[in-house]
């Protein structure tokens, strides 16, 4: 039995085609009547923005299906990252625990459930900070729940003792990622360079949130929970994402259905990190060469 369910914080902007369907997938969940909900609008940033956030407010105010809906409506813009560190926080801080998605991650009916007993399950273990609902399309023998140190933003849930440790400095996470001559291991073992992202931070080129916590849970040597099945679908790779350009490498055929949790070993699975480093390593190949590996592996 689950007590104490965790809120629920979802991040909408100007896309209310997108905030609906999320919306409705969620609403879907077996745990969603009994959980509270709160929405965080950001507000346009111009004026050619201000009819469609007005289109997801109004939206926004004929839902149901949740145990308590709060709508915080921003008066001035904040930005993508801002808004969910803020958000986040504030959630996290007043109820020890949140599960966070954004406008245009659609859910399995089992998303809820298998996040609420894997915050219950490993609550008091300090070294696991972040609990993932999405996984990488990818066919494997992984166990139904695993270990693998790398974060992911498309529906996912943390404890407020974790989320302590945040550090929205890309400039000192690179630094401490270089002092303790970790960049290769961060980078998924030279497969996939994310420190780039840090540095396009410091640079001004983006303004993003999801690399710094990823940065700040790998400094703590921070264990990350994840599904062998994603639990959550992105529909944001159409081009009306803010920071996800249009592509569908990360889409996944189905989603999964109920996962048994039990508690496992405190430890990194590292056929995960294998496949995954597989996974970004087939991203980069140009497309002769993927059809290649594709016909010997076939």
């Amino acid at each position: 039995m689950i007590n104490n369910l965790a809120p629920i914080a979802l991040f909408v902007y100007n896309r209310p085609g997108h905030t609906k369907k999320t919306v409705t997938a969620l609403q879907k969940n077996k745990l969603a009547k009994d959980s509270k909900l709160f929405v965080f609008s950001d507000a346009p940033k111009n004026p050619a923005e201000k009819t469609e956030v007005k289109k997801v407010r109004n939206y926004l105010r004929q839902i149901n299906g949740f145990k308590k809906i709060t709508i915080i409506e921003q008066k001035e813009n904040q930005g993508l990252a801002k808004s969910i560190i803020s958000g986040v926080t504030e959630i996290v801080n007043k109820y020890g625990r949140v599960i966070v998605l954004e406008d245009d991650l659609i859910t399995s009916p089992y998303f809820l459930q298998y996040m609420n007993e894997a915050l219950q399950i490993y609550e008091n273990d300090k070294q696991v900070m972040h609990i993932s609902g999405y996984f990488f399309p990818i066919k494997n023998n992984l166990p139904a729940t695993f270990f693998f140190n790398q974060t992911s933003c498309w529906g996912w849930s943390t404890w407020k003792r974790a989320w302590q440790y945040f550090n929205p400095d890309a400039n000192i996470l690179l630094k401490e990622i270089k002092k303790g001559n970790q960049i290769k291991k961060f980078n998924l073992d030279g497969y996939h360079d994310f420190t780039k992202q840090l540095r396009d931070n410091i640079n001004g080129n983006i303004n993003t949130w999801a690399i710094k916590w990823q940065a700040s849970v790998f400094l703590k040597d921070g264990l990350c929970l994840h599904p062998n099945k994603s639990l959550v679908q992105n529909i944001g790779h159409d081009g009306s994402g803010i920071n996800c350009k249009e592509n569908d490498i990360f889409n996944n055929d189905s989603l999964a259905g109920q996962i048994n949790i039990s508690p496992i070993v405190l430890k990194e699975t590292v056929e995960a990190r294998r496949l995954v480093a597989k996974f970004f390593a087939k991203r980069k190949m140009p497309l002769h060469k993927r059809l290649l590996l594709k016909i010997k592996s076939i």
